[in-house]
């Protein structure tokens, strides 16, 4: 399988790449860059952006990460993460019918009831320039994740600390990229022990090390 995986580390690629590691596949990365980060990213002389022709011919809605697995592209991060897990097996993938709909459910758990939040969480306290920060959209963001942390704390104590099947598998990955935007509010964590000691478990592992280093090394 030629599989290759579109973006770059300061973006959703990172469960994606992150998934092909723990999956043990080869891979080729091409870093994209998001087209509203560069002052003008039609210019001859801008890197590989998602507004560039090129890329529009891989994923004409010009968004990363994308994957091109032999032909097959897909777009779509948490569906990326899927597909991958689902196609390659092992201890990541569901074993059965029923935990493949409960990855499913978690992942769209996770899209829509944590994700909009937490991002709203790292924005607004680290992500964007200070002067550009809204307090109160951060702390409302808070508020809202009160009870998804809670669910999630109980689910976690309810399932030997994973939320499908009792192992690490890629509804641990595509939760924990999640909830990492959220780590800009301690205050979250220290009321739901489980999820810090899960999310801490997940982010220990090496590939997510590597991972993160590699994130870390990219331009801002």
């Amino acid at each position: 399988m030629a599989l290759t995986i579109y973006g770059v580390l300061r973006s959703r690629a990172t469960r994606t790449i992150w998934t092909a590691r723990e999956l043990g596949l080869a891979f080729t990365h091409v870093p994209v860059i998001q087209s509203y980060r560069l002052a003008d990213p039609s210019a001859p002389d801008a890197p590989f952006n998602t507004a560039s022709p090129a890329f529009l011919a891989i994923n004409p809605a010009g968004q990363i990460p994308c994957i091109d697995d032999d032909g097959f592209r897909l777009a779509e991060s948490f569906a990326t993460t899927l597909y991958l897990a689902k196609t390659h097996g092992g201890t990541l993938a569901p074993a059965t019918l029923q935990e493949d709909a409960q990855m499913t459910a978690w992942t769209l758990w996770a899209a829509t009831s944590v994700e909009p939040h937490s991002i709203a969480i790292l924005y607004n306290r680290v992500g964007k320039p200070e002067a550009e920060r809204d307090p109160a959209a951060a702390d409302a963001a808070v508020i809202a994740l009160a009870r998804p942390f809670a669910t999630f704390e109980a689910v976690l104590a309810a399932g030997n600390g994973h939320p499908v099947g009792g192992r690490f598998t890629v509804a641990d990955i595509n939760l924990a990229e999640v909830f990492r935007y959220a780590q800009a509010a301690p205050e979250l964590f220290e009321a739901h022990p489980r999820i810090t000691a899960w999310l801490a478990a997940c982010q220990a592992r090496p590939h997510f090390v590597q991972m993160m280093a590699e994130r870390n090394a990219e331009p801002a």
